[in-house]
């Protein structure tokens, strides 16, 4: 009977239970799969600390050599990390990680040559349909010459790639506290930072794909609680937090309080801008911070924005050049980087940009923090399609607001603006709402609040 990989493989990725939902051997179908759909000649693969990742990735590099790929393994590495091999060898790569998830879960992130994402619309769908054809009819013939399976360190150029990009050489000397989560930041963020004047305070920097202090997932404020208490303690200049795959940073000022995304966005965006004169596309979803869009034209560039999701950011890049681009979610691309997302690269530039004068991260960030945001509010419904079309029906008609749909609805005003978007996995309608100020934007998300609860 075909495996039914309908709960696993997901828009972007696959990403399930092991043993129970997949395991080594549809591992060692998607390597066969992914040479098929790439017609790869070699592929490069990396995974993070979970317990079930080596066998996964060493299961995946099985199918893929049977195929007569070569298969450079990189090992124990961060998404961005394997996005550096991918572009920087110019070959297809898979991670095995399922980022934040619990310990239970694994998953695969797949990219074409030069990081290029692989996608339901871009080769996703035609694994998918390959591994089930196979796990009823058994393994595809291997190919005429087997492919070799071999080991490559990329940590130290990852580190050295990075850095070239950032210009640290005259900041200050800086005390900053690191949050790991026990994931793949542990092993990274020492090589990125060797030789810079931070004194480094680790927090959970033992690879423990099992989570033993807290969630990897610092877009949840439960699990930042840890890093703004030390960062108190310590004195500290800011605190960075990062998911269990090391692609996400989320900041802490010097106070402990947290710095939102759409921030960090717009103060790279800036810093983008004047790296490469003052010139550049910058994309941003829909629900990021008005700021965002200002900073970008008073820097001399071109806002773009974008559906939320790294595939349409991706897209978008690759279509208009663009030299950067953010979420709210705390992604951040760079054209530097193969268009892919690397949230340590954007904690560099808050480096630089803090290490560069004598003011403290709080009142750094000020200028790029202008409007006050609700955040992501998610309320579970019964039918997302019928409360949609009820705020859409509340205030479709009004001459103070527009409508559009580009995901799920945007409502906005003079002064005000939120978004309404379906989940595609749960039963839940996200809301983002952003004002001028705290008592408009509470008026308007507890009117948002009310039709959507119903």
């Amino acid at each position: 009977m075909a495996a039914d990989l309908s709960q696993i493989v997901k828009a972007y990725d696959v990403r399930g239970v092991v043993p129970d939902q997949w395991d080594e051997s549809l591992a060692e179908l998607f390597g066969a799969a992914f040479v098929r759909m790439t017609g790869a000649s070699a592929i490069v693969t990396g995974h993070d600390m979970r317990p079930s990742s080596p066998g996964l990735s060493r299961a995946f590099a099985r199918g893929a050599a049977a195929q007569g790929a070569d298969v450079t393994e990189i090992g124990l590495c961060s998404t961005d990390q394997l996005y550096y091999a991918s572009g920087a060898l110019n070959l297809p790569g898979a991670m095995f990680t399922a980022s934040h998830n619990p310990a239970r879960y694994n998953g695969i992130k797949m990219c074409r040559m030069g990081a290029a994402p692989v996608g339901q619309d871009s080769g996703l769908a035609e694994i998918r349909e390959l591994v089930e054809r196979w796990s009823e009819s058994g393994a595809p013939d291997p190919a005429a010459r087997p492919g070799t399976v071999g080991a490559r360190d990329t940590l130290a150029d990852y580190a050295a790639h990075l850095r070239s990009l950032v210009d640290l050489t005259a900041i200050r000397p800086l005390k900053v506290v690191v949050d790991a989560g026990n994931g793949m930041g542990g092993h990274t963020v020492p090589s990125v930072l060797a030789g810079l004047p931070v004194d480094l305070v680790p927090m959970y920097f033992e690879l423990d794909g099992t989570f033993p202090n807290h969630e990897a997932n610092p877009l949840d404020p439960a699990n930042l609680v840890d890093l703004q208490k030390r960062v108190r303690e310590e004195g500290a200049d800011l605190g960075l937090a990062f998911d269990g795959d090391a692609d996400r940073c989320f900041v802490v000022d010097e106070q402990g309080d947290p710095v939102s995304p759409s921030a960090i966005t717009a103060l790279v965006a800036a810093r983008e801008l004047a790296r490469h004169g003052g010139k550049g596309t910058v994309i941003h979803n829909l629900i990021t911070s008005w700021t965002v869009p200002e900073v970008v034209a008073e820097n001399g560039g071109t806002a773009m924005r974008t559906r939320v999701g790294h595939s349409f950011i991706k897209a978008e890049m690759a279509r208009t050049g663009a030299i950067f681009g953010g979420e709210h979610s705390a992604h951040y691309y760079f054209r530097d980087f193969w268009n892919a997302d690397t949230g340590m690269l954007a904690a560099l530039h808050v480096l630089a940009a803090l290490g560069g004068q004598g003011t403290p991260l709080s009142a750094l960030v000020d200028q790029y923090d202008r409007y006050s945001g609700s955040g992501e509010i998610n309320s579970t419904v019964a039918d997302q399609a019928d409360r949609l079309a009820a705020i859409r029906a509340a205030y479709q008609g009004r001459d103070d607001v527009t409508l559009d749909e580009l995901d799920g609805l945007t409502v906005t005003a003079a002064d005000w603006w939120f978004n309404v978007r379906p989940s595609n996995t749960e039963p839940l309608l996200r809301l983002n709402a952003e004002a001028r100020d705290q008592a408009t934007m509470a008026k308007v998300r507890d009117e948002a609040l009310a039709i959507i609860r119903g």
